[in-house]
């Protein structure tokens, strides 16, 4: 298959090991509609709740649809895939998306499958959306998640991000970081340093 998009970020691609596997993450393209609704239907039903907020059995077209405006400008899309019997099985997925009131902002969401979390994708997936945003002038990352979601919140943690209570939804934290040009040129793609709003949809 040919991949073809404007302005594909091919700088974005990187490599992380995990359950003895290699893992890639890349930019997403118009083709991985497929892999998308596949990865969907391998959440749990609490997976697919942390990430949506919604109790979704099937990946409505609504959403689908917008998961798949990428542009690689105002909206970035990655996903982490491994290779499974010679086909594409996508592992992990991260975005954001520029806040349309504020450029210098963006919401970011992060998800992975169960059986995948705890073996650093989720934190290779925002460092490469850290260092997008850092490189595109936004200065500002931020996403809701539920306070329940424990393992968000510790990646948030222990990459920086602040944590404060949401004033409007008590289940909801609100994660943020600031970000500069000086992150763009620190977080550099996992693979380099080898010898993870959750509602955002």
């Amino acid at each position: 298959m040919t991949y073809t998009i404007p302005r594909y970020p091919a700088h974005l691609i990187d490599f992380v090991s995990a359950r003895g596997r290699r893992v890639t993450i890349r930019p997403m393209l118009p083709q991985d509609f497929g892999l998308q609704r596949e990865f969907f239907r391998s959440l749990s039903a609490a997976g697919r709740y942390s990430r949506f907020m919604a109790a979704f059995s099937e990946l409505p077209d609504g959403v689908a649809a917008r998961l798949d405006k990428f542009d690689y400008t105002s909206h970035v899309a990655l996903l982490a895939e491994v290779v499974e019997d010679r086909s594409e099985m996508m592992v992990g997925e991260a975005r954001y998306v520029m806040d349309e009131h504020d450029p210098a902002a963006c919401e970011f969401a992060i998800a992975v499958a169960d059986s995948w979390q705890g073996y650093g994708i989720g934190r290779a997936l925002l460092a490469q959306l850290e260092r997008e945003a850092a490189a595109s002038g936004i200065r500002r990352m931020f996403a809701d998640t539920l306070y329940d979601n424990k393992a968000m919140r510790g990646l948030a943690v222990s990459s920086g991000y602040a944590v404060t209570a949401n004033a409007k939804d008590a289940r909801l934290v609100r994660l943020q970081r600031q970000v500069s040009a000086s992150t763009a040129s620190s977080v550099q793609p996992v693979a380099a340093q080898m010898p993870m709003r959750n509602s955002l949809s």
